[in-house]
């Protein structure tokens, strides 16, 4: 057993009362913000929880249940710092952390029993040491697969250790309803209970050849995991896997009427998004944008692009091309999004076509990297396109909270 997963237990919520005792034995939740109409909740503490606030729902849902609760809006730069402290205390016992999300972590710790001690020992004393330096609790699952780990800390809550050996984990993990493993969403667990299957015992013991029928790869994955036969690795610090789509969405504090409005959106969106692509040595083969009118109808459409950029402008022009060649304007836009997908690596997938103006693409890019340098230097509102500086339309957060922390 040498794989951990730990949990820092309610994490924002934790931070906000760690910061205002004041808020100590009150039902707290922290949500976004109502007036941009991302008002749901993001995290809550236990005594919320006890009243059926879940994660997700919208604060008008969350208030019924528990008139008394306490809404407080999130701080995200404070959260990615803490974040950073824990796995800084994590990194003293293996090189081997790979987050998962800014509030979860895997550690493996197979190097690192003679130092330490066994998978347990190592457990409680991370466990004690983040509570000491920095004030919160975090659930730790101590196994010997990622999944089976993760199952653990989620198993008892909050500042537990849960130990899931070989021989005993299948007494304790099979009576729990299927949907308590990660992987198994809404979707998942509608099909599993199509099959007959409830549990994670049912789930074990199901026929794999018909779970990879109905669900594809996906549902042999699933079988091998809840049957401890799932050996994927814990990545080292610092592991960067194939590049994912980087982009950004945002719901408006007003429905939009215009392509005018559109392209400010798409336009300040693309700042955010470019600039990460940049920052992770990155540059875009295609482009996809995604509209949700305000009856909550979504739509996706998606482009190969001339050539790889990094580069705002130009990638906010191609996806208003694209939005304006397949976008009917049958009723106002809610919210807006746009990705750079097929990425590749800067340096090697700067290949241009004869008939681009090379030396434009490349004074564009200069251009973002000096953007970039000032904005280190002076902060995010140092420099930016002229035409969003009247923006009447995104919410005082721009950029969606959910941004990727690959930090």
């Amino acid at each position: 057993m040498d794989i951990l997963h730990c949990d820092l237990n309610n994490f924002y919520a934790s931070v906000e009362i760690r910061d205002n005792p004041s808020l100590r034995g009150k039902p707290v939740a922290v949500c976004g913000s109502v007036e941009d109409r991302a008002g749901i909740v993001l995290a809550k503490d236990y005594i919320a929880k006890s009243f059926g606030v879940k994660t997700g729902e919208a604060i008008w849902e969350a208030k019924e249940k528990c008139p008394g609760l306490t809404i407080i809006p999130p701080r995200m730069h404070v959260y990615s710092e803490i974040s950073k402290q824990v796995r800084a205390i994590y990194a003293r016992y293996t090189d081997l952390v790979e987050p998962f999300g800014i509030d979860e972590c895997w550690l493996d710790v197979t190097g690192s029993h003679i130092l330490f001690g066994s998978s347990e020992e190592i457990a409680y004393e991370i466990k004690e040491a983040v509570k000491r330096e920095t004030g919160l609790t975090i659930s730790v699952g101590v196994s010997f697969s990622k999944i089976l780990a993760k199952l653990g800390s989620d198993m008892k809550k909050p500042d537990a250790v849960t130990v899931l050996e070989p021989e005993h984990y299948r007494e304790m993990i099979y009576p729990l309803v299927a949907d308590e493993m990660v992987g198994i969403g809404s979707s998942t667990m509608k099909k599993l209970k199509n099959l007959g299957i409830l549990t994670l015992g049912d789930l074990a013991e199901t026929d794999p050849e018909l779970l990879e029928r109905r669900l594809g790869k996906a549902g042999l994955s699933l079988w091998r995991a809840v049957n401890g036969l799932d050996n994927e690795p814990v990545h080292e610090i610092g592991y960067a896997p194939v590049p994912k789509p980087v982009g950004n969405s945002t719901t408006l504090r007003q429905d939009l009427h215009s392509d005018e409005q559109v392209w400010q959106v798409m336009l300040s969106l693309s700042e955010d998004v470019c600039r990460r692509m940049r920052r992770d040595r990155l540059c875009a083969g295609g482009v996809s944008i995604s509209v949700k009118t305000n009856d909550l109808s979504y739509r996706e459409y998606q482009a190969k692009l001339e050539y790889p950029l990094c580069s705002a402008l130009p990638l906010a022009k191609e996806g208003f091309k694209l939005f304006r060649e397949r976008f009917d304007w049958n009723l106002p836009v809610r919210s807006v999004g746009i990705r750079g997908i097929s990425l590749l690596n800067y340096d090697e997938g700067k290949q241009y076509s004869v008939f681009s103006d090379c030396e434009k693409i490349d004074r564009q890019e200069t251009l973002s990297q000096v953007s970039d340098n000032l904005r280190k230097r002076f902060g995010d509102d140092i420099i930016y396109p002229a035409r969003l500086k009247n923006d009447l339309y995104l919410g005082q957060e721009k950029i969606n909270v959910f941004t990727n922390l690959r930090r």
